[in-house]
């Protein structure tokens, strides 16, 4: 399973990297599979665990903001191991093989 989440407090004003580190400070010590990038992280696990960390993460923002916004996408497939980089090097191995030239879809 892959989770992206984000978590923002509201009503703290502008810079929220403090308060975000937080939720990455959680994600981190998690020791699951995971990127963070501008605009979410993405955790991989089993459904408990990934929740869990979310769970924390967002915790940990709202015990210094009184007022978080949570937005949450799943990646929900049995049996797949490593989604976390597999995706993203299927990807790249499409690209790799292109010769620059966009790519047609198939009429129909």
């Amino acid at each position: 399973m892959l989770v992206a989440f984000s978590v923002t407090p509201i009503g703290v004003g502008e810079g929220v990297a403090e308060l975000v580190a937080e939720a990455v400070r959680v994600v981190r010590a998690s020791g699951l599979p995971h990127e963070t990038n501008a605009m979410f992280t993405t955790v991989e696990g089993d459904w408990d665990e990934v929740m869990d960390v979310v769970r924390r993460a967002t915790a940990a923002v709202g015990a210094r903001a009184g007022r978080v916004s949570l937005v949450l996408k799943a990646d929900l497939r049995a049996g797949v191991d490593d989604a976390l980089h597999a995706k993203v090097a299927s990807i790249e191995r499409i690209l790799a093989e292109d010769d620059g030239e966009p790519r047609q879809q198939p009429a129909g």
